[in-house]
Order: C-alpha cells, then sequence, then structure tokens
C-alpha cells in the first residue's frame, strides 16, 4: 500500500485547526484508508495562541502515523513548508493550508492524477475573492516579464509532489526560499486542477500587506536575475538616443550652420552630453550586475542538474 504524507503548516491557528483536522481533513482521508496509508505532518510555526495544545488535543492526534514539528519561533510559512517536506516520508506528499480555504475534497482527484503519472499536481484557485486579488495578478504580471514565462497565475501551495521531487527540493539549500518557486524551478512536468477556495473559519489571515510585499520580493530575487540587469537595458536605450541626437545636433547645428533653426543653445548640448554619460554608467552598473548575478547563483548552491531517470543497458535504475 502506497503511503501519503499530507504536511498541514499552521500558525496561530487554534479557533480552527481542530474543525480543520477532525471536521474537515480526517474525514476525507477516512474514505481513503482502503488505497492509502497517511501520514499527517503537522508544522506548528511558532504559534502563540495556543495552537500547539489544541492540536495535542484533536482527534485526529490519536492516530500513530501523526508527527508533530514545532518551532522555537515564527520562522514563516515558507520554512515550515520546507521542513515539513524534509520529515515526510510517503510516496506522495500533499500541502495544504490549516485555515479551512484549500478544498479536501480535490485530494481524491490529486492522488488519481499521481497514480496516472503526474509527478506534481498543482491546484490552481478558480476565483479569487480575497483582499489580495489586485497584488496577485500584478505579481504574476512582473514574474512573467521578469523571465518566469511558466509561472501561472493562482496556482497555490496546495500541491502534491512525488517522493522524486521532494528528495531533489531537500537538496536546496538557500535560506530565502519560495517553495512554489523553486519546485516550478526543478522542471518536472505538471498537471493543474482548478479548485475553488472556501472562507476561512475563523479570523483574517496572517498574511498582511508587508508580507505580501516581502514575498513577492523574495520571488523576484530568488527566480530571476533580471532585476540586477534590467537597468542595464535602460542604459542602453538612453545611450543610444542621446547618442542619435547628439549626432543630429552636431551635423544640424555645427557642420551645416543650423539651417532647420533649432537654435540648438550650449545648455541643451550639456544635457544630451550627461545623458549619454548617464546611460554609459546605467550599463557599466549592469555589467558589474552581471557579475553580482553570477555571485548570487554560486551562493544559492542550487543543484546542477535534475536526473528524471537513469538506465543500464535498458535498465532503469
Amino acid at each position: 500500500m502506497k503511503k501519503v504524507s499530507i504536511i498541514v503548516p499552521f500558525f496561530n491557528e487554534a479557533r480552527g485547526v481542530k474543525k480543520f483536522l477532525d471536521g474537515q481533513l480526517t474525514p476525507e482521508l477516512e474514505l481513503l484508508n482502503n488505497k492509502y496509508k497517511f501520514e499527517i505532518v503537522l508544522v506548528n510555526d511558532g504559534s502563540t495562541d495556543g495552537t500547539l495544545m489544541v492540536i495535542k488535543g484533536a482527534e485526529i492526534n490519536r492516530s500513530e502515523n501523526v508527527k508533530i514539528i514545532s518551532f522555537v519561533r515564527n520562522f514563516g510559512k515558507e520554512m515550515a513548508l520546507a521542513a515539513g517536506i524534509k520529515y515526510a516520508t510517503g510516496d506522495a506528499i500533499i500541502m495544504i493550508d490549516a485555515d479551512g480555504q484549500h478544498p479536501v475534497e480535490a485530494i481524491p482527484k490529486m492522488l488519481e492524477k499521481w497514480e496516472n503519472g503526474a509527478r506534481i499536481v498543482t491546484t490552481v484557485r478558480r476565483r479569487n475573492k480575497t483582499k489580495h486579488k489586485l497584488g496577485s495578478a500584478l505579481f504574476y504580471k512582473i514574474m512573467r516579464l521578469l523571465g518566469n514565462k511558466n509561472i501561472v497565475a493562482g496556482a497555490m501551495d496546495f500541491r502534491l509532489i512525488d517522493r522524486m521531487v521532494a528528495d531533489e527540493y531537500n537538496r536546496f539549500t538557500e535560506h530565502h526560499r519560495i517553495t512554489r518557486g523553486l519546485i516550478d524551478w526543478l522542471g518536472y512536468p505538471q498537471e493543474y486542477m482548478l479548485v475553488d477556495l472556501k472562507g476561512r473559519m475563523y479570523g483574517s489571515g496572517t498574511y498582511d500587506f508587508r508580507k505580501l510585499i516581502a514575498l513577492a520580493g523574495d520571488s523576484f530575487i530568488s527566480m530571476s536575475r533580471t532585476p540586477l540587469i534590467i537597468f542595464g537595458y535602460v542604459g542602453v536605450f538612453i545611450m543610444v538616443v542621446s547618442l542619435l541626437v547628439g549626432t543630429f545636433v552636431l551635423i544640424e547645428q555645427y557642420l551645416m550652420g543650423d539651417p532647420m533653426n533649432l537654435d540648438w543653445g550650449a545648455v541643451a548640448v550639456m544635457c544630451v552630453f550627461i545623458s549619454f554619460l548617464i546611460g554609459l554608467v546605467m550599463v557599466s552598473q549592469a555589467v558589474m550586475a552581471s557579475y553580482i548575478a553570477r555571485v548570487h547563483i554560486e551562493k544559492k548552491n542550487r543543484p546542477l542538474y535534475v536526473i528524471d531517470k537513469k538506465e543500464t543497458r535498458g535498465i532503469n535504475v
């Protein structure tokens, strides 16, 4: 019987986590007990509202297949997911939030896609009614402009990954990580599922606007080097335009005697020259940024390659 690990990170969810675990997750998994052996990995991300005690008192905690990982303080959801993936031992791993927004009824379909060969099954929200709708749309738009063409708008952390994907993910050593971005970076083919988000069972999300901005910043820096060199392209544009204007001024004003009566003054000529220098400085910074990008990539120490499978004399290894 195949083993499936369910990772549930939580932070200050004392009012709703028991209802989610015992009232939503457990009944859904019980329907699949004849097909799979389940392991529940609960990651307490430094909760301060008694969430850990609530979990220990939940019915689900009576199962011998429950692991509880508790941080000494709040390290953030990305670190909680990283810890869950590291300690999960299932053939497949499913990540799901504890606030009740992710529909647990989608789990059987995710497992079905996995059984049919999908290494990664990613859920995509069908409708986004959250207050961060505009910010989310802007985030995905910018990520595409920065070179991440394959990123899917609305893709969520509620996803399934195969054991092989988890093992490769565990090779990452970088600290500022975006789980969904790193899983996408590995390059395994993905299948997508449209789902409808539910409302939170209690309270409001702990990811406020400030944290979302920080997450977006980490995503831009971690998953793309374009921000380092984008001003270089701007500098080249400024240099070309100022060079063309300067050449025109030189010919029209000084070589032809100003036949168009444009009367270029010393200030205008100086502005063109200064613009050219500004462009030159920006290009120089882009060259320096290219070196910084190399250091940035080496410092992250990502795997040099990701192997799908190995074959020796026709035998899979």
